[in-house]
């Protein structure tokens, strides 16, 4: 488990340069006490490197809900490679702008029409771009704990561009990276506005800012694919992309056939109010917390890593946060539905968002007196509930019902990333990362949402990291919940 705060001491902007310097400080984690400087350059636009399309091009009725129009951080730690002088900040600025030749509509501006209806207007303004250097070094960062969120100074280092965080008419991704150019280190952020900052040791760090609107984990997966290859010397991405979000655009004649409980009109107050102190932590869970939380549960019933996990975050979260008892709580599984589609199919090559938000509900008392099994055949069942038919009718229901929002309250939100191969975003000498997933744990103002990162830990111990984020008293007795079973199963006590 890692808990890192950073503190920012001081900030100079010298609004007539090209170039911004901070300084920021680290407490110390368990063994360092980590301080140093960012030295960022001004945003820059970069466009696709030959003339695209210029039109408009509406999203999907799964793209454009309330609950997709934010942005999503993702990161991406490299360590230094000695034997290469090649310099990172290039090598992915100018993928990039081929990339961007491809993918052309990550280089245009959304527009809102009629009935909230989001289209892309192929522009070819470019994506955001930012070069920086930060005086550390990968060892004394991987030294500090600080290679898994939250991450020290991510506001820094994944710089929020003023204006651009904006759903409309700003750029649709951001891209910074970070690197150093003595013998230190190196840092990258991408974002659909995008930030590349060196380290001292010549390794460095990628991060990008994406708008889920337009692509979700598997689309933004084949993004960075084609990314990665057009960086490496390929001419053209292996999987070609494909837009075609007219097939996932409900007609006058889709219904709305199924219960949708995870847009629900009227619920509860949030357990977790805006205002609240939040602390994020990120948990690391290995075969053998795995082998532990199994044990609660019967040995006949069949189960994936991902249930059992999820039954088990959500009890405790549940028990961390002490609802009233009756409180109605929710668990939503992001579904990936790509496989249950076949009329028509989607192609390989599709990158807009193909998911369903099924939702479990239980009361409080419920989840924390119960039996594990009891939630686990909750997520089940909401799992299952997933067919090609539920997805048309939440498209449906996405047309005719103003693209309502999920549901907030008493909810917890979790989606595995395992499968998305973000941990192998290679841009050639560098190798693969040794994190690779997203930047901190919920999403836009809504803290409940933990996404599974594949990791592995200093012990080469391959495993899944989760990111919490809670209320300070509720993550102490959150770790308290959570160490307490797992030492009692690992020491056979239950």
């Amino acid at each position: 488990m890692w808990l890192i705060h950073c503190l920012v001491f001081k900030s100079i902007l010298r609004k007539d340069s090209k170039t911004m310097d901070y300084h920021v400080s680290l407490p110390p984690s368990t063994t360092t006490c980590l301080s140093f400087k960012v030295h960022r350059r001004q945003p820059e636009l970069v466009t696709p490197a030959k003339p695209t399309p210029r039109e408009l091009k509406p999203l999907s009725d799964i793209d454009d809900q309330q609950g997709l129009r934010f942005q999503i951080p993702v990161i991406f730690f490299y360590r230094p490679n000695l034997t290469s002088n090649l310099d990172p900040v290039q090598v992915i600025r100018r993928a990039l702008a081929q990339t961007l030749v491809y993918y052309y509509p990550f280089a245009g501006r959304l527009r809102e029409g009629p009935n909230r209806k989001l289209s892309v207007d192929c522009t070819g303004e470019g994506v955001l771009f930012i070069e920086a250097d930060a005086d550390v070094t990968f060892a004394e960062l991987e030294e500090a704990d600080a290679l898994l969120p939250p991450f020290p100074c991510l506001e820094e280092l994944l710089f929020d561009v003023e204006g651009s965080s904006e759903l409309l008419n700003t750029p649709l991704l951001l891209v910074q990276s970070l690197i150093r150019p003595s013998a230190k280190g190196i840092f990258t952020y991408v974002k659909v506005i995008s930030m590349v900052t060196r380290l001292k040791c010549r390794g460095f760090i990628f991060a990008l800012r994406f708008n889920h609107t337009m692509t979700d984990g598997a689309g933004l997966s084949l993004f960075l694919k084609s990314l990665c290859e057009l960086a490496c010397g390929l001419h053209a991405p292996s999987v070609p992309p494909v837009w075609e979000r007219e097939s996932l655009i409900a007609s006058a004649s889709t219904l709305v056939t199924h219960t949708h409980r995870e847009y629900d009109d009227k619920v509860e107050p949030e357990a977790v109010v805006v205002g609240d102190f939040l602390v994020s932590r990120s948990f690391f869970f290995g075969p053998d917390e795995i082998a532990a939380i199994r044990r609660l549960l019967p040995t006949d019933l069949h189960n994936t890593t991902f249930e059992a996990m999820t039954s088990f975050l959500w009890r405790c979260r549940t028990v961390a946060l002490s609802p009233h008892p009756n409180s109605e709580m929710r668990m939503t599984c992001i579904v990936n539905s790509r496989s249950k589609l076949s009329n028509p199919p989607i192609p390989s090559g599709y990158y807009g968002n193909v998911f369903a938000i099924p939702v479990a509900i239980a009361t409080a008392k419920d989840l924390m007196e119960k039996p594990l099994e009891f939630p686990l055949r909750l997520i089940q069942e909401a799992k299952k509930s997933v067919t090609e038919d539920y997805i048309r009718s939440m498209m449906a229901l996405m047309a005719t019902r103003g693209r309502p929002m999920f549901v907030a309250a008493g909810n917890y939100i979790v989606s595995d990333l395992r499968h998305f191969d973000l941990g192998k975003v290679d841009f050639g000498p560098w190798g693969k990362p040794v994190y690779g997933g997203t930047a901190k744990a919920g999403i836009a103002v809504f803290p409940g949402v933990s996404f599974y990162v594949p990791f592995k830990n200093r012990k080469g111990v391959s495993g899944t990291v989760v990111a919490i984020s809670l209320p300070v008293p509720a993550m102490e007795k959150f770790v308290e919940e959570l160490d307490g079973v797992l030492y009692k199963c690992l020491n056979g006590r239950l």
